[in-house]
């Protein structure tokens, strides 16, 4: 395996900025697509998530930049907000003593003020594909008609979250002599008709034939009645306390909630979901980055890219709906060679769900249960009550407020639809 960026043909002002950003040695997928990508061709990459893709794609970009420099280089499409911003800070960190310029172009911001960044050319935009549409269609002047690289990252995601269409624009009226990567945690069968579409003989490059996760993750399951699930959570939390976690919730009303109640007991707590605004999210993710909050409570618009340093820990306090759902979340955790820890709360009513995604990530490998003392648990359950009410209170509230905006309406449970 290659000991440094710099024996896989990375220049040198790159493997210095790998250096500066504490990147020691090329990760698989690094070693593996980086060499293929230095030589032009288009890439297909899988890998677990944590694995480090995203320097996977952003290294030979950035090399193909400094050697022909150029305006409006290199597009990246992107699943969230969240993923956008988080990429294009490592494409900036990466390409900082170069003097690369990004721009972030996605839902939930001015679209004027994006107009204007457009206006100035960038080298790199990196964009959710609804609002990156709506630019190429209305921004007079704005075209990518001289684009070198498109990058489609969390391909599968992209796809989840109904962007087909929105892709399929756009892939036609950039140039079709590009360079194209395409990244993703899981293949699937819409992955390879996109692949189809948009790449031109790639080269596969696959880590893990299997939705898995890292070996220096410790994973648990915790069965628990529902009816004792929030003093079970709050049993957790007080053990693990100084820890930093993230807590996974299935939808946003629970996303809402157990911060609530968390507040009403004096936990260092910070929500994300999709009733935030996008300013309201990226703070939140900023004070938990920051350590400021110990604890954020998250539906799947976390789950997907975001590299959080230092989490020590991720508790699915709902079980995800599929296997690979879940590979993304606990990968939030245990990255880049770091030891994590991974708790899913299992209700009577998740048993067959839980079992199953054991069995597709694990095989026959039963994961042990995580040990808790019952008796502690239902001395909470008086705080736990209280606690309870006063959510519930603030949640209503909360509610009529929601109601009363213009255009506001209620969304169903698949929640954090990004443009």
């Amino acid at each position: 395996m290659p000991k440094s960026f710099k024996e896989l043909g990375v220049i040198d002002i790159l493997a210095d900025a790998c250096e500066t950003l504490k990147f020691k040695t090329p990760s698989p997928i690094q070693e593996q697509s980086i060499p293929y990508a230095l030589e032009g061709r288009d890439i297909m990459g899988f890998a677990a998530t944590g694995s480090g893709k995203t320097a996977a794609f952003a290294l030979p970009v950035l090399q193909a930049l400094y050697e022909n420099p150029q305006p409006l280089f290199c597009c990246v499409l992107s699943p969230t907000r969240e993923l956008a911003h988080q990429t294009a800070q490592q494409f900036q960190a990466l390409g900082s003593t170069m003097g690369v310029k990004t721009t972030v172009i996605i839902g939930g911001e001015d679209q004027m003020q994006q107009a204007v960044a457009l206006s100035k050319k960038p080298h790199i935009i990196v964009a959710t594909p609804g609002r990156l549409l709506d630019h190429l269609e209305k921004t007079k002047g704005f075209n990518l008609r001289y684009l070198k690289y498109l990058v489609l990252d969390e391909a599968d995601r992209l796809l989840d979250m109904d962007f087909k269409e929105p892709i399929n624009k756009i892939l036609a009226v950039i140039p079709k002599d590009r360079h194209t990567y395409l990244f993703s945690a899981t293949p699937s069968k819409e992955i390879e008709q996109l692949q189809r579409a948009s790449l031109r003989n790639p080269v596969r490059v696959q880590v893990s034939n299997r939705i898995t996760t890292v070996d220096t993750l410790l994973e648990y399951y915790l069965f628990t009645p529902l009816k004792h699930k929030d003093a079970t959570l709050v049993y957790i939390l007080n053990e693990l306390a100084g820890k930093s976690i993230i807590v996974f919730v299935n939808t946003k009303d629970e996303g809402t909630r157990i911060p609530l109640m968390l507040e009403t007991l004096k936990f260092s707590v910070v929500p994300i979901n999709g009733n935030m605004s996008q300013s309201a999210r990226l703070g939140a993710l900023n004070k938990f980055r920051a350590g400021n909050k110990s604890i954020l409570v998250a539906t799947n618009v976390a789950a997907r890219g975001l590299d959080i340093p230092q989490v020590d820990v991720v508790i699915n306090y709902s079980v995800p709906d599929n296997a690979a759902e879940y590979v993304h979340r606990v990968g939030r955790t245990a990255r880049a060679g770091r030891s994590g820890k991974a708790i899913t709360m299992c209700a009577q009513y998740d048993v067959v769900r839980y079992t199953n995604i054991e069995k597709e990530v694990h095989g026959d490998k039963k994961l042990p249960e995580y040990p808790i003392d019952k008796e502690g648990v239902m001395l909470l359950m008086g705080s736990i009550d209280e606690a309870q009410r006063q959510a519930k209170i603030s949640m209503a509230r909360l509610h009529e407020k929601m109601g009363k905006r213009p255009g506001f309406k209620k969304r169903k449970r698949g929640d954090d639809e990004d443009e």
